[in-house]
């Protein structure tokens, strides 16, 4: 299988398994904790619907650190070892960079889910997941690769200091879900998603490790996956705000909500809670007879969970504390005392009052003199203000009068309108094929931030210096006055606005037919054009593009605006 990504990986998380192997041999890190493997990920911990499925235990491979796959993964050490697969940390030395493995004997019962799992996971290529590079079967032995992100920390080992913000729940609840739902979208399931699953990385960015295999390797299947991941969000939810487990039993490091009780909202677990989370938390989590706080209707999908994050208010982040700086001290010299000795303690110093000022005779004339000049200016500036208001009293009326005429007149600026994109097409004029992706061209354009249209993989930022760009027409049904274009993408991007003339009767396919009017960079782009533009056809031309891993470059464009 082709790579789609070059950094970081998921192991296995923790199960209610009974672990094969010793203590010292566990963990469930993913190159970030280093605990032996808790035993608290079990469905009832889980509170999901979710079911495993039994498997004949099948022997784990015998395999050691210094053992190499197909030549290039050197296997370093072993992090999980459970239910017949063992989960390590390698070592890829032909692009030099740290991946993860799972490995399964051929023969295990689940090896062919996984490998359809992992193989299903690899073609979403959303970076919002921790990527599966390669998933193969050799010599008696089945293994997935996938990234590791040594910078990254699990929400477990995050909840163990204590409760999140409000505004990182918030980002995490919205990241999450909005994965989720592209997942969805495309047919996959996580039905693991736990806080070993979540990952924060230093960025501040939240990734999903494990979709579609995490649950592979254990058997898990479930008749309602969408209902499964979303409550499964709201469980993610509910520890955040409260650091406590919403089900009976204790996992993740998490005490369970008392038995005799039930699930209550957040806010009445813990003083302090914000109210829209923990609404939010209960309405994913409506399951077996709870409710939701004020009886809304329950979120069943990550599609509603999203529909009802966008209709939140935005919660901002903390406002930065500041200490205060440490009083100003005074030095010796700056006391004046430099070169003096320091006077004895307790003895009392003479002070020396300062001469009163200008108490001479040279002084009283100067006084004089200063106050004449005063007055002299005084006169003299009254004089010629009388002489300005006497000889233009006639021309004020005449130009009142215009000037009142002249506003009453006067044309408001017209305040800028959104302009339709009645249609777009990708536009590659520098390829073979001279396409680029043309399927999702208008997820570019729905009004939906959380779909896009990509491009391919490219082994630079500039296109592996096989073009100058790629990007997409833009077609507003008729000649129109543009006054701005907002791109939005997912990653920091570089890109131009360029314009055919207005006198194009049908759109311009030559690259030269458009002209350049305004170029930037970033993850929202507005893009002025510096003269008055008139025109139907808009080209967004991408110039340089955003990692996605450590060796492979693509661009998104999640939503793009034009305005009048």
């Amino acid at each position: 299988m082709a790579e789609r990504s070059t950094a970081a990986v998921d192991v296995a998380d923790n199960s209610g398994d009974q672990p094969l192997t010793a203590k010292a041999d566990q963990s469930t890190a993913d190159g970030v904790a280093q605990n032996p493997e808790r035993d608290t990920d079990s469905d009832e911990g889980q509170g999901s619907d979710a079911t495993e499925h039994p498997a004949k235990k099948s022997a784990p491979p015998e395999l050691h650190s210094g053992h190499k796959l197909a030549r290039r993964y050197r296997l370093e050490e072993c992090v999980t070892r459970l239910d017949g697969f063992s989960s390590w940390r390698a070592v890829d030395e032909k692009l030099r960079r740290a991946v993860g493995v799972h490995i399964l004997p051929a023969d295990h019962p689940r090896a062919r889910s996984v490998l359809a799992a992992a193989r299903s996971s690899a073609l979403l290529g959303d970076p919002r997941f921790v990527q599966v590079l390669d998933a193969v079967e050799e010599n008696d032995l089945v293994y997935v690769v996938h990234e590791w992100l040594p910078d990254a920390t699990e929400l477990t080992a995050l909840l163990a200091a204590g409760p999140l913000e409000p505004h990182d729940a918030y980002q995490m609840v919205s990241q999450i879900a909005s994965a989720m739902a592209a997942a969805h979208r495309e047919g996959l399931a996580h039905l693991r998603l736990n806080p070993n699953a979540v990952l924060r990385t230093s960025t501040g960015q939240w990734r999903i490790r494990g979709l579609a295999v995490n649950a592979a390797l254990r058997g898990i299947s479930s008749d309602t996956p969408q209902r499964t991941d979303t409550e499964a969000i709201g469980a993610l939810l509910y520890a955040a705000l409260t650091q406590r487990w919403p089900y009976e039993n204790d996992a993740y490091g998490l005490s369970g909500l008392p038995k005799t009780i039930g699930l209550i909202a957040p806010d009445q677990v813990r003083a302090g809670v914000h109210r829209g989370l923990s609404e939010l938390a209960m309405r994913a989590l409506v399951n077996d007879g709870a409710t939701a706080s004020r009886h809304e209707a329950p979120c069943t999908t990550p599609e509603e969970l999203v529909k009802v994050i966008g209709e939140m208010p935005r919660i901002r982040p903390p406002e930065p504390a500041f200490t205060a700086p440490p009083e100003y001290q005074r030095t010796t010299y700056q006391q004046g005392s430099y070169g003096r000795p320091a006077p004895h303690p307790g003895v009392a110093q003479p002070i020396t009052p300062p001469p009163p000022p200008l108490q001479s005779r040279t002084g009283k004339a100067l006084k004089w003199a200063v106050s004449a000049l005063l007055i002299a200016a005084l006169g003299l500036g009254s004089w010629q203000l009388a002489d300005a208001l006497m000889g233009d009293k006639s021309n004020n009326t005449n130009n009142t009068q215009t000037q009142d005429g002249g506003d009453k007149n006067a044309k408001k600026p017209a305040s800028s309108k959104p302009i339709a994109i009645q249609g777009a097409r990708d536009f590659d004029p520098f390829s073979k094929d001279q396409t680029e992706k043309p399927g999702d061209i208008s997820k570019a354009y729905d009004n939906s931030p959380a779909t896009y249209w990509q491009t391919d993989f490219y082994l630079s930022p500039k296109f592996g210096n096989l073009k100058s760009g790629v990007g997409m027409i833009l077609d507003l049904g008729k000649v129109q006055q543009v006054g701005k274009v907002t791109v939005t993408f997912v990653g920091q991007t570089s890109v131009e606005l360029r314009a055919a003339g207005s006198d194009a009767g049908s759109e311009p396919t030559s690259f030269d037919a458009y002209t350049k009017v305004a170029d930037g960079s970033g993850t929202t782009v507005v893009l002025h054009p510096g003269k008055s533009l008139k025109t139907q056809y808009l080209l967004v031309w991408l110039t340089e593009l955003p990692a996605d891993g450590v060796s492979h470059w693509r661009g998104r464009v999640a939503d793009i605006k034009v305005t009048s």
